[in-house]
């Protein structure tokens, strides 16, 4: 099987081309360019370098999110449309799930945390055990400090990734956790890791029709959360 992965929740654009055994291509973006002017470039130039041509996809991976509303728009957007065209199914992969399976380590809980706003994390908690990424909480929007008390009842090593360790690391590391944070080359989303876990299907894979899939936002949009103000304060 031979799938494309996209990754777009987050500041990252990344798309990866991978085999049940083996990561032929990654390209990886990081910086302040919108996705609608990254993804598909980067999916032509990835194709076009390892001689690939679309129809030789059997499927496309997702990041479904949560995330950026706008980047995961935009990649449900690309991913619809390719898989539509080629008439492929999409494989949706949390984008936590993914951030989660960057970290190897078994003997560690495993914590990655997108930044929110609005002083909350998108976050889920995972153990590794025998190179089997394990969800032990759901994925959930949470603030900090209340992230921090629930991981210390587990009263183990917990390695932290995502782009909220740069708002809350300060904030981690003066809790009495036992924290550690991934290198930079871990620290974000990467296609891969949401292409190794469509292609491993650890149960966290969900299979759809291009029409069917749909982003996973876990909360609403700030315009919506807006709009809902005025009218209450209309009432």
């Amino acid at each position: 099987m031979k799938i494309l992965a996209i990754e777009s929740s987050g500041l990252t654009a990344s798309v990866a081309v991978m085999t049940t055994e083996d990561l032929i291509g990654e390209y990886t973006l990081n910086c302040k360019k919108t996705h609608s002017q990254t993804l598909m470039p980067l999916i032509e130039q990835l194709n076009k370098d390892i001689d690939l041509t679309l129809k030789d996809i059997d499927a496309i991976a997702i990041s479904e999110g949560p995330g950026s509303f706008t980047g995961l728009r935009i990649g449900a957007a690309t991913a619809k449309g390719l898989a539509f065209s080629l008439n492929i199914p999409i494989l949706s992969v949390s984008s936590i799930d993914g951030l989660a399976n960057n970290i190897l380590c078994e003997h560690s809980i495993i914590c990655p945390i997108m930044d929110a706003k609005r002083n909350q994390i998108y976050t889920a908690l995972y153990k590794r055990e025998k190179g089997q990424l394990n969800k032990i909480t759901d994925s959930k929007v949470i603030d900090i400090e209340t992230l921090i008390e629930e991981l210390k009842t587990y009263d183990q090593q917990v390695t932290f990734n995502g782009d909220g360790v740069e708002v809350y690391k300060e904030i981690i590391e003066q809790s009495s956790l036992l924290s550690v944070f991934a290198p930079k080359n871990l620290m974000k989303q990467k296609a891969s890791s949401i292409g190794d876990l469509a292609l491993s299907d650890y149960g966290l894979v969900k299979k759809v029709k291009a029409n069917d899939f749909v982003p996973v936002y876990l909360r609403k949009s700030q315009a919506e959360r807006e709009y809902e103000q005025r009218i209450k304060n209309n009432d």
